[in-house]
């Protein structure tokens, strides 16, 4: 019987239901309205973000080629959520492939993953840049900034593929997703099946993220004990060192509450806080980052005045 859902699984896409929003109907447009401006807001202030960082060559440094990154990943992941529950939204229809629900599961798993490696590689530059200066620019060549890039894209990526690969090749007994959008544990729970291989999968991938979240902790107690012995190395660390703390402890705390609730969450909890739990992740960060760094670091503002003189 397994064989034959398995078969099934694979020969056609299923029908998969996700959780409709409370009193969609009477307030579709309100829902519609506010979260198509956070979409075009996060488009418009990335992709902004990266026309300043491409044009002005100023910025062409490692650490604002890192930032670019960051942005470009916001969009991908914004873009993972948005379109399907906005027209989700529009035609009153909260139904989802097998196939297209793996998709948004991928993309979302995969941006969150990508946001947490390139935080880390810039967490090591910071501390490169702060605590070894005169190294700087013959430890972040250019050669060595592309490796680091290539390493923010591929292992995310690589590790959210088996990911999904493993909660999809299972048969499903259940058709409801209680979330606004797929994830990949949401779905590995829509099987009757032993969930054992994917929880194996799952701390491997967490114990190689559990390693990047040691770099940035070790690299965030030397750049503290640095920044005590100089007055200019304080200077740098509140102005470049501050906003990626914020977003790092966002974005942590995000994807706590998210993992958490998706694998331990019960009914209890009130559904407007599983709403805004889960949509925390694909709103705030993408918002958040390119506002804070755009605010703080003053060779962004001015990037950002200049593209405002253009335009």
């Amino acid at each position: 019987m397994n064989i034959h859902n398995l078969m099934d699984n694979m020969s056609y896409p299923l029908r998969l239901t996700l959780m409709v929003p409370k009193e969609s109907k009477s307030y579709w447009h309100i829902y519609f309205t506010c979260l198509l401006f956070i979409y075009l807001l996060i488009l418009s202030i990335n992709i902004r973000l990266v026309m300043v960082i491409i044009m002005q060559k100023a910025l062409h440094e490692p650490m604002y080629i890192f930032l670019c990154h960051l942005s470009v990943n916001g969009v991908y992941g914004a873009s993972g959520f948005y379109p399907k529950f906005l027209s989700d939204l529009i035609l009153d229809s909260y139904v989802i492939s097998s196939h297209m629900c793996a998709l948004q599961s991928f993309v979302i798993y995969s941006s969150l993953l990508c946001e947490f490696t390139i935080l880390t590689v810039m967490s090591y530059d910071r501390y490169v840049a702060i605590c070894k200066p005169l190294d700087y620019h013959s430890k972040l060549t250019k050669n060595t900034c592309v490796k680091l890039i290539l390493f923010s894209w591929i292992v995310p990526n690589f590790s959210a593929i088996p990911a999904a690969l493993l909660s999809n090749l299972r048969p499903f007994c259940k058709y409801h997703i209680d979330k606004l959008y797929c994830d990949n544990w949401s779905i590995v729970k829509l099987s009757c099946s032993s969930s054992f291989v994917n929880n194996i999968y799952g701390y491997t991938v967490a114990v190689i993220f559990c390693c990047c979240a040691v770099i940035i902790i070790v690299s965030y107690v030397k750049l503290i004990s640095a920044c005590k012995a100089s007055l200019e190395n304080r200077r740098k660390f509140w102005q470049t060192c501050l906003p990626h703390i914020l977003s790092l402890i966002n974005f942590t705390f995000a994807l706590l509450f998210d993992v958490m609730y998706s694998r331990y969450g019960t009914n209890d909890i009130p559904e407007s806080l599983r709403n805004f739990l889960a949509l925390e992740l694909v709103i705030v960060p993408p918002v958040f980052n390119p506002l804070i760094y755009g605010l703080n670091i003053r060779a962004v503002r001015r990037g950002f005045a200049s593209l405002n003189r253009i335009s």
